[in-house]
């Protein structure tokens, strides 16, 4: 008997007929059919000096950042032979995993996780995420809207976000952090244990914004390496990173699922208070894609904004993320401010199917992957 996803999305089983989903998204489609270990489960055994915690910050990054090379690689001999059984092998004392946590934490006291750079403490008050230093959860469960290679995808919606989208469509979360309820490490791991087992296909952190989370999230992967749980894990964020932040999850996440929202800075600042967007998030898409990560990346076509913003995503992705899968999306409606707001007017429609056309067809002229993922 089939299963429900397989009734309600059967697009999930043929885009696996696509020798380009498969050659492109090879690693994550191994970790999912447990073929392949997840990459947490391999930082978790990448070994660490004991006195590792004790280390001044400075020491710490330029030990993780040893600890990533050798992370590197035995990525490159795992993608080769496909070990499974190192899911099973005992963890050693400390590990690249446990200074990637050390190091996140050590964020919470003056954080720098995101380019907002707040700089807060976050143990005493809220940064520019909205959130303290507790992680808050407002749903999860299995997705079945994602991707057709995501679905069903276990998603985690955090609240909290460090945008000010006036057009987010989760803004009862994004912008109410008090929606969500406290989660630890524990409560994490326990939530992934639970998606994975009713059949997901991967863990997909996503808000909100999971970049303000990061030390949460690091060590629930650490309780599910001790228990042997092999999942894939899927960062759906808007990857406005600092480098260091992006540092922290670059070894643990298996496919990438990121927003590229805007072709310019001025876009970027007036629809979602967010400076330096450009520079920033096409920085951090180098850092993925230079390292030829599975990615499929999410351009949201907004109204009038072909010209300005969609064509250079396209454009820019087609030239230095050649590998990405791209889902251009059409989901776009007036929300939020939007709605309560004049001085946004311009952007009170749903995009027009010529304009759509027109993105389809500059995607086409470029060569970009994007009909097997775009619904």
């Amino acid at each position: 008997m089939a299963l429900y996803w397989e009734s309600y999305r059967p697009d999930a089983l043929t885009v696996w007929e696509s020798q380009v989903v498969r050659e492109r998204l090879g690693w994550y489609r191994a970790v999912m059919r447990d073929e392949a270990p997840a990459k947490f489960h391999i930082a978790a055994r990448i070994e660490a000096p004991a006195d590792y915690a004790s280390m001044e910050d400075s020491e710490l990054w330029r030990l993780h950042e040893s600890l990533s090379r050798e992370f590197d690689e035995e990525w490159a001999a795992q993608r080769e032979r496909h070990d499974v059984s190192l899911v099973r092998r005992k963890l050693p004392g400390a590990s690249l995993l446990d200074v990637k946590i050390e190091l996140a934490r050590r964020q919470l006291g003056r954080c720098m996780l995101c380019e907002r750079r707040c700089g807060v403490n976050r143990a005493q008050r809220v940064g520019a995420c909205l959130l303290n230093g507790k992680a808050r959860v407002a749903s999860f469960f299995h997705h079945l809207g994602e991707e057709s290679p995501l679905v069903p995808s276990g998603t985690i919606f955090f609240s909290g976000c460090n945008f000010r989208c006036v057009y987010c469509q989760n803004w009862d979360i994004s912008q109410h952090p008090e929606a969500g309820v406290e989660a630890t490490a524990e409560t994490l791991a326990a939530i992934q244990v639970k998606l994975r087992r009713e059949g997901a296909r991967n863990i997909n952190w996503v808000g909100g914004e999971p970049t303000p989370n990061m030390p949460h999230i690091l060590e629930s992967m650490r309780v599910l390496a001790e228990r042997g749980v092999n999942v894939p894990q899927l960062w759906n964020s808007n990857m406005y990173m600092t480098p260091e932040g992006t540092s922290l999850v670059l070894h643990v996440i298996d496919i990438w699922l990121p927003d590229f929202k805007y072709g310019n800075n001025k876009c970027a600042a007036r629809y979602s208070v967010a400076p330096r967007y450009w520079e920033v998030v096409t920085r951090n898409f180098l850092s993925i894609c230079s390292r030829g990560e599975d990615v499929i990346v999410r351009h949201l076509v907004l109204p009038g904004h072909l010209e300005c913003c969609t064509k250079p995503v396209l454009k820019w992705l087609a030239e230095n993320c050649k590998r990405a899968l791209v889902n251009i999306m059409d989901q776009y409606r007036p929300e939020y401010l939007v709605l309560r707001l004049e001085r946004y007017r311009e952007i009170r429609r749903r995009v027009a199917d010529a304009e759509m056309k027109a993105a389809y067809e500059y995607a086409d002229a470029l060569g970009l992957a994007w009909r097997e993922v775009t619904r």
